[in-house]
């Protein structure tokens, strides 16, 4: 599997090839401009960023820093887990 330091010095080909070949989709999010889909690539994450106006990726990045899924805790429910 690819490194995350690979992975951000990798051209933007290789990038989605990792994304689609060797990454789980975990969830996805919306701001005012994009979609921002979250994947997990053993042991970094990645973040895919869309524009539906433009019909394009804008970006693509990695981190590992847990703090960067703040955005996403606000979206997942625990309820369906109690019954």
């Amino acid at each position: 599997m690819i490194t995350i330091q690979d992975f951000q010095y990798a051209s933007f080909e290789e990038k989605c090839e990792v994304v689609t070949c060797y990454s789980d989709y975990l969830i996805t999010r919306e701001s005012s401009s994009c979609k921002i889909y979250l994947y997990y690539a053993d042991k970094f994450f990645i973040e895919v960023y869309y524009s539906p106006t433009d019909k394009k990726v804008l970006a693509i990045s990695a981190f590992t820093d847990t703090a960067r899924l703040a955005p996403y805790v606000d979206m997942i429910s625990l309820d369906d887990l109690n019954r």
